[in-house]
């Protein structure tokens, strides 16, 4: 057995031992290999998000990927259902899943149909500006009818006032940006109440949207 020098650290040493390290699925990994920094500026989305949805019982995740942020979520929330249309990522998320007790895993494509279930609240970070113009209202409509009556949404997105100087791999994906306004009146179209949110690298904020590179919505109360 390791002794740690400072006991305090004890406990981490014995938990490293006995589950190894953490592993990381395909898109956190190359995001590590390639623009480490680029991780705290997700996480800090995903922050948001547990903020935000604080008490949930059972929560909606539209477009996990390889569930980098799902852990966090947890942290303020009963259970989180994670989908994504990509059979190669829930396939790994499920695999490197910790938390089995407390999340699901799901291949879903939601611009196709809504949930079997009805969530407390919903959230989609970096999904909207893959998703065509012509399907994004089956999109909104799919995730609004996977909601209660009360149900909270939050939404994140590149600022289409920043996409000239995103690199050509996201120029190539992102074909369906929104501006703050563009977002909070899809927003309108399907609850009671929208709210726009700016941020920049990992700081959330009310300033000017314009100059945010990532915008993030949340509806309130559907219509």
């Amino acid at each position: 057995m390791q002794i740690a020098k400072e006991s305090q650290n004890q406990t981490q040493f014995d938990t490293y031992n006995k589950k190894g390290g953490v592993k990381l699925g395909p898109y956190t990994s190359h995001i590590w290999r390639h623009d480490p920094k680029h991780l705290s500026f997700l996480l800090a989305r995903y922050k948001f998000c547990s903020k935000m949805l604080q008490g949930k019982k059972k929560v909606l995740e539209v477009g996990c990927g390889d569930s980098i942020g799902t852990s966090i979520i947890l942290q303020t929330t009963d259970f989180v259902h994670a989908i994504d249309f990509e059979p190669i990522v829930i396939k790994d998320a499920i695999e490197r899943n910790e938390n089995s007790h407390k999340s699901s895993y799901q291949v879903h494509d939601i611009t196709k149909s809504s949930l079997n279930d009805k969530f407390d609240a919903a959230f989609s970070l970096d999904v909207i500006e893959h998703i065509p113009s012509n399907l994004e209202n089956n999109y909104m409509k799919n995730i609004v009818d996977s909601l209660k009556k009360d149900g909270i949404f939050l939404i994140g997105t590149p600022n289409i006032t920043a996409s000239e100087y995103a690199s050509e791999g996201s120029k190539a994906g992102h074909i369906n940006l929104k501006s703050a306004d563009s977002l909070k009146l899809l927003l309108a179209n399907y609850f009671e109440n929208s709210f726009i949110f700016s941020m920049n690298d990992e700081i959330v904020h009310t300033g000017f949207y314009p100059m945010a590179n990532y915008i993030l919505g949340m509806g309130v109360g559907i219509k």
